[in-house]
C-alpha cells in the first residue's frame, strides 16, 4: 500500500507528464500541474526543486516501466535468446507508448541535468541485463570470453538506437517496416554474443 507521500508523488509525476505532453514543457506551469494533480501549490516544492527537476523522473518512471514490463515477460523463461527478444520488444513498445515524452526528457536532461543523471537511471536495467547475461555465460549459451558489463551498455545502446530512430523520426513507418528492424537486431545482437 503506498503511503500518502508516494501518492502525491506519483499524482504530481502524473500530472507533469499529462500537462507536459499536452502543452509542451515551456508552457507547461507548476500550478497547471498541481491542478491536474489535486494537490495544493506548495507541494510540489515538497517533491521538485523546481520545474525542471521533474525531467529525470519523468525519465526514471519510463524506465522503471520497461525493467518491470520486461521482467514481467522474462520471467517464465531462463533462455537468453528470448530474454534479448522480450529485450527488444519492450524496448519498441515503450519507445513507442512514451514516443513524445522520451523527445522530452532527452532535451531536457540535455539542457538542465548532466548526463550523469541518465547512469543512474539505467543502472537498474544495467544490472539485470548482466545477470541475464551472466547466467547465459554459465549455460554455455553465449561466448564466456565477452565482457557482460560492457556489453550490456552496448546492447541497450544499439537497441535504444534503432527503436529510437525507426520511432521517432517524423517518417510513418509501418508494421512490417518495424518487425524487419527488430528481426535484423536480433540477429546482429546474436552475432555479437556467439
Amino acid at each position: 500500500m503506498k503511503t500518502k507521500q508516494e501518492e502525491k508523488y506519483q499524482a504530481l509525476l502524473q500530472a507533469s507528464m499529462k500537462v507536459i505532453t499536452e502543452k509542451g514543457f515551456e508552457k507547461a506551469s507548476v500550478s497547471e500541474i498541481v491542478k491536474e494533480a489535486g494537490v495544493a501549490h506548495g507541494t510540489f516544492y515538497l517533491y521538485f526543486t523546481s520545474k525542471n527537476s521533474i525531467v529525470p523522473a519523468i525519465a526514471e518512471y519510463i524506465f522503471d516501466k520497461q525493467l518491470e514490463e520486461l521482467k514481467s515477460e522474462t520471467a517464465d523463461t531462463n533462455n537468453i535468446w528470448e530474454q534479448l527478444n522480450d529485450l527488444i520488444n519492450v524496448t519498441f513498445d515503450i519507445t513507442q507508448r512514451y514516443k513524445e515524452l522520451i523527445i522530452f526528457c532527452y532535451s531536457g536532461l540535455a539542457f538542465f541535468h548532466s548526463f550523469e543523471k541518465w547512469e543512474d537511471i539505467y543502472l537498474p536495467y544495467y544490472q539485470w541485463l548482466e545477470d541475464k547475461l551472466n547466467q547465459a555465460k554459465e549455460r554455455k549459451e553465449i561466448d564466456a570470453s565477452i565482457r557482460t558489463a560492457s556489453v550490456v551498455r552496448m546492447i541497450i545502446g544499439v537497441t535504444e538506437h534503432t527503436a529510437e530512430n525507426l520511432l521517432l523520426s517524423k517518417e510513418r513507418v509501418d508494421d512490417q517496416n518495424v518487425s524487419q528492424f527488430k528481426e535484423d537486431l536480433f540477429k546482429f545482437i546474436k552475432k555479437s554474443l556467439v
